[in-house]
């Protein structure tokens, strides 16, 4: 393999950073926007987040398909890293300053929902491209686990700015800085994250051209192959590897996404101040950051999958220890963060692991089926994240309509403020745990059979 500079892989790593920007915003925050400050009822979300993930079952592996037989001067990634990025800052922007419709409108409902599935779509223009180009840039085990960690590492700074300073941000211009977030009314959540929004989108595109501009692709044969929908399922099914890791790494990210979901609403309704959210998001950033050693240190004396079981045990350990200060020493955001540290090393891990292990299923499926459908299987990681989001937002906004929560109260019932208490220390823990067993029992890309996977695939080429 040609050595790559370090500015390439740094070229290629900031990319990252902006698309977690947008990424952070819709995943962590949109939630709490959309309940909080313009009135839509949980049980409109709950319907609209499924209905959502139909069509990007459609879109995500059509688009997978379309970029590995897309041609260009260019290259066939860079072009729709730079397009996505773009219209997913306008969408973005468009979502987070929503019009003056009334609480509850027709009007708002059709505005919210539209621009919903526009952001997954959008959104999806530019994170297939820019994950598929993972095995482009290597073949070995050890420089996919640098690559993957560089974008990782980058990744989790535009999580970082997005966790830490979104609250700073809404309560600033929303006019109420320093203030507890109950003196935060709609109108100045609104005010709050539409500026904030506008911000995240200019870092967004200007992320995405630094990476088209520094970062040169290697030359990849586009497919010649016309997009089939049946042809794209097909290699989909035709995978079991694939299958098995989508579902194993869906489960454990929705628990991580339950996490960055139901904070905000842990921290606003139930200890009622918003600067809290950023002392104890900082800390899981100090993790996060460290997470990025996990990989490459470990690798020298441990293969993948030891280390990947080590990365969903750190974050199964977190979790509990998180749940017994959340419960036992409630309010106390310093001892609940030092036990997030914990956890957001293992969930950093982890993510780092699944970029490489999918890697690992591209070769996995050119050795079974004969062709490499590299974009098609990276679409994956796109989707199966939706999917995991889609798993968090049904539980999280099926409680909140039993429990009757009221996104524009002021003060909540004992009943909501302990069920959001459940999700946030009880739920995500469970769903580790359930990945991990998944994971063991049913993965096999590792040892010799991965080994000769890679021979395989490297005679071939």
């Amino acid at each position: 393999m040609t050595k790559l500079s370090l500015g390439r892989k740094l070229g290629y790593g900031v990319g990252a950073v902006g698309l977690d920007l947008s990424y952070g915003m819709f995943y962590s925050y949109l939630s709490i926007y959309l309940t909080d400050a313009l009135g839509i009822s949980p049980l409109f979300l709950l319907v609209l987040t499924p209905l959502a993930r139909i069509w990007d079952g459609i879109n995500d592996p059509m688009m997978g398909m379309i970029v590995d037989k897309t041609k260009t001067k260019m290259g066939k990634y860079r072009p729709w890293i730079l397009t996505g990025a773009i219209l997913n800052a306008v969408v973005l922007c468009l979502l987070f300053n929503a019009p003056g419709f009334s609480s509850g409108s027709a009007s708002l409902l059709v505005y919210a929902g539209v621009l919903y599935v526009l952001w997954g779509m959008t959104n999806t223009l530019a994170d297939i491209p820019f994950w598929s180009m993972v095995p482009s840039f290597a073949t070995e085990e050890k420089d996919r686990n640098l690559v993957s960690t560089i974008a990782r590492a980058f990744s989790g700074l535009g999580q970082g700015i997005i966790s830490i300073f979104t609250p700073i941000a809404v309560a600033y211009f929303g006019g109420v800085a320093g203030s507890k977030l109950d003196a935060m009314t709609p109108d100045a959540l609104r005010t709050g994250f539409g500026k904030w929004s506008v911000i995240a989108s200019v870092g967004l595109v200007l992320f995405a051209i630094i990476c088209v501009v520094s970062t040169k692709e290697k030359a990849v044969a586009a497919s010649s192959e016309k997009f089939s929908f049946k042809a794209a399922l097909s290699v989909i099914k035709q995978n079991d590897q694939l299958l098995v890791f989508m579902l194993f790494a869906m489960i454990s990210n929705a628990g991580f996404y339950m996490t960055s979901g139901i904070s905000g609403y842990y921290f606003k309704s139930v200890l009622g101040d918003i600067t809290l959210q950023s002392k104890f998001n900082l800390m899981g950033t100090i993790g996060s950051v460290l997470a990025i050693l996990v990989v490459p240190v470990c690798s020298k004396f441990m293969n993948n999958r030891s280390i990947y079981k080590l990365s969903l045990s750190m974050a199964a350990a977190g979790y509990i220890g998180m749940a017994v200060m959340g419960y036992c020493v409630k309010g106390n955001v310093t001892a609940l963060g030092l036990f997030y540290i914990l956890t957001s090393l293992g969930t950093g891990s982890m993510f780092v692991n699944q970029t490489v292990m999918l890697a690992d299923v591209v070769d996995y499926g050119e050795y079974k089926l004969g062709k490499r459908n590299q974009a098609l299987t990276f679409s994956m990681k796109g989707f199966l994240q939706k999917m995991a989001y889609t798993m968090q937002a049904i539980i999280m906004y099926a409680t909140f309509s039993i429990t009757g929560y009221d996104g524009l109260a002021q003060v909540h019932t004992e009943t909501a403020k302990s069920a959001i208490s459940f999700l946030m220390f009880i739920v995500p823990p469970v769903m580790i745990i359930v990945s991990l067993i998944i994971f063991s029992r049913k993965y096999k890309i590792y040892g010799e059979f991965k080994q000769e996977v890679l021979r395989a695939v490297s005679e071939k080429a």
